[in-house]
């Protein structure tokens, strides 16, 4: 009799077959150890049910599709929003560059917010912030609005990027948490992809009001998905914590063992001591510090952002005829490159594909400066498209 399915005998819950049980071995000589891992992966095959799960994930990842959509924004419209607002280079890279300092502000004020309001609320939030920016992209008739609009997009998004991977991975059952936090980076790129695409056929004020479609999805769909049970156990609603894990799992399925888990790890999180910034700086902890902060700002400085705001004038100014074309080009390659890659990140390792990357980051980049070093000098003008092409999707594509 396991210890996870203790009931109560007098209310004959359970039946004890006479002597057997005491007969068994305390120790048995033949069997697997098994551990609470093998236990719960038999519970949460057993019983359970997937089905609330994958609706919370498919809401939740409105806010990475929109979070996609923000970004690849600017790259089709550039040529058209400069023409009707009548606005300068300068001007139009402030709205483009301005997205990236609320997303900053944002990512720094996500786990506050999460952590006050919860994982729903924080998704709530964002989604109202977001649709407020894209009204006033919509209603802009020059440039202080439609920066407004940018920088409330850009907040947006930074929480979303903290909080939705972060509600994902809380809710999903082991078995499938790392499959359903990918569906994340899929669904930006997915976005931003759909973004680059119906953003070279539709006017640029209806491309803002698509971007309020996965901002309504968000918020009426999270109407009908429990909260974070994590969260609702740190906060000590223990009730709701149940409920909600109940929703989550199903209701044939036993949430003992998971609750207990949880339970405990969130008393053992409180026991802890606080930490600060101070400790990242320690001697066990700072070669660490320096290579995962280090490969993050050097991702940033490669200038990834850069090429996905202006794709099409980019190409333009390569020497394409029209910069939609290749805009197309590249939504059309991110998102089968970020399916392959993210199924490689498990077998192959995070390590070769940082170097794979690195690789490809560097000879596109020397592709694409090629082309203009080329343009510039009126050698080869034939190949100067087709380098600045070529080099544009292999140096991002990796990344």
């Amino acid at each position: 009799m396991a210890i996870g399915h203790c009931k109560d005998v007098e209310n004959g819950e359970i039946v004890i077959n006479g002597l057997e049980d005491l007969e068994e071995p305390f120790i048995q000589k033949e069997g697997k150890v098994v551990s609470y891992q093998d236990e719960d992966d038999d519970q949460e095959n057993n019983g359970g049910s997937v089905g609330m799960v994958l609706l919370s994930t498919f809401v939740a990842v409105c806010a990475s599709f929109e979070f996609g959509s923000c970004v690849g924004y600017s790259a089709p419209t550039q040529s058209a929003v400069r023409d009707d607002l009548h606005l300068s280079l300068a001007e139009f890279s402030t709205f483009g560059s301005i997205l990236t300092i609320g997303a900053m502000l944002g990512a720094i004020t996500s786990g506050r917010i999460a952590d006050i309001v919860g994982r729903k609320g924080a998704m709530r939030i964002s989604a109202c912030f977001c649709i407020t920016g894209w009204l006033a992209v919509y209603f802009s008739n020059g440039s202080l609005l439609l920066d407004i609009g940018r920088f409330f997009t850009g907040y947006g998004i930074g929480v979303f990027s903290y909080v939705v991977p972060i509600f994902i991975a809380e809710i999903a059952p082991r078995n499938l948490r790392g499959l359903l936090t990918t569906l994340n980076q899929l669904l930006i790129v997915t976005g931003s992809s759909v973004a680059y695409i119906i953003g070279s056929i539709i006017p640029w004020r209806i491309l803002a009001l698509t971007g309020l479609v996965p901002c309504v999805l968000l918020l009426v769909g999270l109407c009908f998905v429990p909260e974070s049970p994590r969260w609702l156990a740190k906060v000590g609603l223990d009730k709701e914590f149940q409920v909600a894990l109940r929703k989550l799992r199903g209701k044939d399925a036993d949430i003992t063992r998971e609750a207990a888990e949880i339970q405990v790890y969130i008393l053992t999180l409180r026991s802890l001591p606080k930490a600060s910034i101070r400790d990242l700086f320690k001697s066990k902890y700072i070669r660490s510090v320096i290579i995962g902060v280090s490969l993050m700002v050097l991702q940033q400085f490669v200038g990834i952002n850069g090429i996905g705001f202006y794709t099409s004038e980019t190409f333009v100014q390569a020497g394409l005829s029209s910069g939609k074309l290749g805009t197309i080009l590249y939504a059309c390659v991110q998102v089968p490159i970020t399916v392959v890659g993210a199924f490689l990140m498990d077998k192959s390792g995070r390590r070769p594909l940082i170097m794979i990357s690195a690789a490809g980051t560097f000879l596109g980049c020397f592709l694409a400066g090629t082309s203009f070093f080329l343009k510039g000098q009126n050698m080869f003008l034939d190949w100067v498209p087709v380098l600045a092409v070529g080099g544009i999707l292999v140096r991002d594509e990796p990344l």
